[in-house]
């Protein structure tokens, strides 16, 4: 890999920058004036290739209706989707079906 360019370092400041905002990438890019693409763009460009880290879940806030066990749960999501399943899942099952339903 060449000598970094100054448009190169100046974002790589961005991204750093960005990635300590606790910010949303539209919400940032806004607040700085600069294209949602771009911003993506650049964050693939310097972006750090992990070494197999298993990601760390996110702890979430539950709340329990019924002490008694049910024929069925009801996964209520933050942004307002529920999902109702009547099957029994295993641990890693529930795990994966819980972490696509909230990246969608």
């Amino acid at each position: 890999m060449g000598k970094e360019t100054e448009r190169s370092a100046e974002m790589r400041r961005v991204v750093e920058e960005y990635a300590a905002s606790g910010l949303g990438r539209r919400e940032f890019c806004e607040q700085r004036g600069i294209a949602l693409t771009t911003l993506d763009y650049w964050r693939r460009e310097h972006a750090v290739k992990p070494q197999k880290q298993e990601r760390r879940p996110r702890m979430v806030s539950v709340k329990v209706g019924n002490a008694e066990p049910a024929p069925h749960f009801v996964l209520s999501l933050v942004n307002g989707r529920r999902i109702e399943c009547s099957w029994q899942f295993a641990e890693a099952e529930l795990a994966r079906l819980i972490r696509i339903a909230e990246s969608a």
